[in-house]
């Protein structure tokens, strides 16, 4: 590294330094954006590569139809986890391989996310585990939400995608990626809050 590159490197780390000094609260805002958005990528990359493999596998014919919660407007019943058998591009729902490929996704990514966030945005000081066990609960309540929430837009933008302007698989790949946009932007903004919380440094006093 030269030394115009370390001095411009040292300006900028002076220039952050000052600002996070005096905008305590938008600095940490901005580094959870930016952690957030790695995790989204890194999400955006593993969940259709899981699925690739999984739907090589059985797990694709078998159906995963749990929690209904009443009815859609065709009569049929209304599942929290909804994944009939069947390849998504045939007018099936993805089956067991699609759920799998999702909710390990999320995990991996969650248990990156909980480390990332508490280390380096919130610099967490307090006991990691009582923070786990928190952050376990919410991320059961935030998949719940959101796998309801799925339900509204999973099948119209298959659909639209894959049959309505012909895509096929194509359409199923992109389908794949904004079904992820969309549930990482809700957790994006369901889970700055709860961490704010959950993540509490302890006070001078206590140290």
């Amino acid at each position: 590294m030269s030394k115009t590159d370390a001095k411009g490197i040292g300006k900028l780390l002076r220039i952050w330094h000052n600002f996070r000094e005096k905008h305590p609260g938008k600095a940490e805002f901005f580094v959870f954006f930016m952690l957030s958005n790695g995790i989204t990528v890194i999400q955006l990359i593993l969940m259709p590569m899981l699925k690739a493999v999984f739907e090589q596998t059985d797990l694709l014919n078998v159906t995963l139809q749990v929690g209904q919660i009443g009815q859609n407007l065709d009569g049929s019943p209304y599942f929290i986890f909804d994944y009939a058998a069947g390849a998504l591009n045939s007018g099936g729902g993805g089956g067991l391989a699609y759920f799998l490929a999702v909710q390990i996704t999320l995990g991996i990514a969650q248990v990156i996310n909980f480390f990332a966030q508490r280390n380096i945005t919130f610099k967490s000081t307090g006991n990691i585990w009582t923070a786990a066990g928190w952050y376990v609960i919410a991320y059961i309540l935030i998949t719940i939400g959101a796998a309801v929430l799925q339900g509204f837009y999973k099948a119209p933008i298959y659909e639209l995608l894959i049959h309505t302007w012909g895509l096929g698989k194509t359409g199923e790949t992109l389908a794949d990626l904004i079904s992820m946009l969309i549930n990482c932007a809700v957790s994006f903004w369901v889970y700055y809050p709860i961490l704010k919380i959950i993540f509490k440094q302890k006070s001078s006093k206590q140290s």
